[in-house]
């Protein structure tokens, strides 16, 4: 994994992308807080929209999150999720490489919490997720993210909330039902 790749709207110099987030995933899912950052020009017309939806988040929640960010500990929770996420993603593509070879071709994957593997042409991706979910392992479909016919399948693998050690067996799971697909 390298740096974190820079956001659409920090690159905008003319002021028309505006950037919508969340921190469910940055910190946790229970804290249904997300945000807008929006161009200067507009912040008038998100404010006067806002007010006009029902309550907002609890008020104690967001001052709790300000607080959290303003006193530095939500960048260094950034930082460390970045290790975190880097050496779960190396424990799946050594576990991919080590145990699929020939199988899966896994992609790099220098950010976020899922990787994608390339499937031999012909095989189904979806076979084997069907295969794979009947083991006890998650993986999505390639085919699922895109219109029409792929040239190749693959699966995409969520990695964000596994530990190596589980990770680790989940492909040799997979392993199982790869066999049984391919073969």
């Amino acid at each position: 994994m390298t740096r974190p790749l820079t956001a659409l709207q920090g690159l905008d110099e003319t002021g028309r992308v505006i950037y919508v987030g969340t921190f469910s995933k940055t910190m946790f899912p229970g804290l249904r807080l997300g945000y807008a950052i929006v161009p200067p020009a507009l912040v008038d017309v998100f404010a006067a929209a806002r007010a006009s939806l029902p309550a907002p988040a609890s008020a104690l929640e967001q001052a709790a999150v300000a607080t959290f960010m303003e006193e530095g500990h939500f960048a260094r929770h950034l930082r460390r999720m970045r290790g975190v996420y880097r050496e779960r993603a190396e424990a799946l593509v050594e576990a991919l490489r080590s145990r699929c070879a020939g199988v899966l071709e896994p992609r790099p994957c220098d950010t976020g919490m899922q990787l994608c593997a390339l499937l031999p042409p012909g095989v189904s991706d979806v076979a084997i997720r069907d295969r794979a979910a009947k083991l006890g392992v998650e993986v999505g479909p390639l085919s699922d993210y895109g219109v029409g016919a792929l040239r190749r399948g693959g699966l995409v693998f969520g990695f964000g909330a596994v530990r190596p050690a589980a990770i680790r067996a989940g492909v040799e799971t997979l392993t199982r039902a790869l066999e049984e697909v391919v073969a």
